[in-house]
């Protein structure tokens, strides 16, 4: 069997299958994961699947899928969620959960799977608690991913990006062989407007209101388990596998 799974299903909805399937394991996790922008959340999805042998339902990776598929390969919930994306209005709640109640077959998978991106209210938590109660299946944990406002700070000001080719940089942890111009095209690198660190302060105080609450409903069901999102990625995904419940 295949160790990495396609995610068709996920990405392009019930109308398509996983054209691989991921080894069995012996004990299936079943994980939501939270975390600020910068703290490394998507490279902890990726390392977890590779060491649990779970799938990364990522409900951002939908949205960039939908835009590849043509209207009538969409379902519904998709192409009304790009209708919001292209006005640049937030997707609301109702949409999100046609999306993911479209991709139940995904939540049943026998390796389990990790939630990222889903869910980011209260509301959101407590739907998909009703949608997992209505398939018998429980949520082992979720993981919430914390670093100091400072080093997000420092992370996501970092970056360096290469207006033509699209190359990304940092400038301590990926630093371009000549500062500020890009290795693979030589044009000058550019920082994204929301990478400034006056804009970043922003993001995370906006993330912090919409989240803490969220943090509060899994810990008053015993559910929530806090992580410090400090040294290599590697660290942090050992510090995450020995936090998990057995």
């Amino acid at each position: 069997m295949e160790t990495k799974c396609d995610r068709a299903a996920w990405l392009k909805g019930p109308a398509f299958q996983c054209s691989s399937e991921l080894a069995p394991v012996a004990r299936p996790y079943r994980l939501v994961l939270l975390g600020a922008p910068g703290v490394g959340k998507g490279t902890q999805a990726e390392l977890l699947c590779a060491r649990l042998g779970a799938c990364q339902l990522s409900t951002g990776d939908v949205f960039r899928a939908a835009k590849s598929l043509t209207e009538a390969e969409r379902s519904p919930a998709m192409n009304a969620a790009l209708e919001y994306m292209k006005r640049g209005d937030l997707v609301p709640d109702t949409t999100v959960l046609e999306l993911v109640r479209e991709r139940l077959a995904c939540l049943r998978c026998g390796n389990g799977f990790l939630l990222d991106g889903f869910p980011r209210t209260v509301a959101q938590a407590e739907a998909l608690q009703t949608i997992l109660a209505g398939e018998k299946i429980k949520l082992d944990a979720v993981l919430n991913y914390e670093l100091p406002i400072d080093e997000v700070v420092a992370r996501i000001s970092g970056r360096r990006t290469c207006p033509k080719c699209k190359a990304g940089f940092h400038i301590t942890g990926m630093p371009p062989k000549q500062a500020g111009i890009c290795d693979k095209c030589g044009t000058a690198l550019v920082q994204r407007e929301d990478d400034r660190p006056e804009a970043v302060r922003v993001r995370m105080a906006v993330y912090e209101k919409s989240t803490t609450p969220l943090a509060q409903f899994y810990r008053q069901r015993n559910l929530l388990v806090t992580i410090a999102a400090t040294g290599t990625p590697e660290e942090i995904a050992a510090r995450t596998l020995k936090m998990l419940p057995a």
